[in-house]
């Protein structure tokens, strides 16, 4: 692994944790050159399904977009990076285990929307509303209405 201090390609590994259900190894290295400290995280490339978009165009899988996407509606939120990448961790463990070379950009929208339900309220109606394209107040307080209504069933 090259330094990303003084560009050295011998770096020594210090510690080593599995993280996420031992979907990733956390590394500690230091540097044989300089003596810096970094981390690493290494993760299976399993290959994953494309996506099939509105448009009808498909296009590879993209963890940085679905990333991106958590990341957007839980904006200034509370909720633990961990939470976040465990969660981004389970929604491609369930695309996955779907067994189909292409995904419709709908299933994985609805399972970024439905993982956010059960993260954050706020964050899920911010998703929601973009995903869904809501455009008028009233298709606003719909949702609203939806969220309140079955939060307060599950209550």
């Amino acid at each position: 692994m090259q330094c990303p201090y003084c560009g050295l390609l011998e770096t020594k590994v210090i510690d080593s944790r599995l993280m996420h259900d031992g979907e990733q190894i956390r590394r500690r290295r230091c540097c044989i050159s300089c003596k810096e400290r970094f981390t690493t995280y290494e993760y299976p490339m399993i290959v994953l399904p494309d996506v099939k978009k509105r448009d009808g165009s498909v296009v590879p899988f993209a963890r940085s977009k679905l990333k991106d996407s958590l990341l957007r509606a839980l904006q200034k939120r509370k909720v633990d990076a961990e939470l976040i990448e465990r969660s981004m961790i389970c929604i491609i463990r369930k695309l996955r285990l779907r067994g189909d070379r292409v995904i419709p950009s709908q299933v994985i929208g609805d399972e970024v929307a439905n993982t956010l339900g059960r993260i954050d309220p706020v964050a899920y109606v911010r998703f929601v509303s973009v995903y869904r394209n809501i455009a008028s107040v009233e298709s606003f307080k719909e949702l609203v209405h939806d969220l309140v209504t079955n939060e307060d069933q599950v209550s």
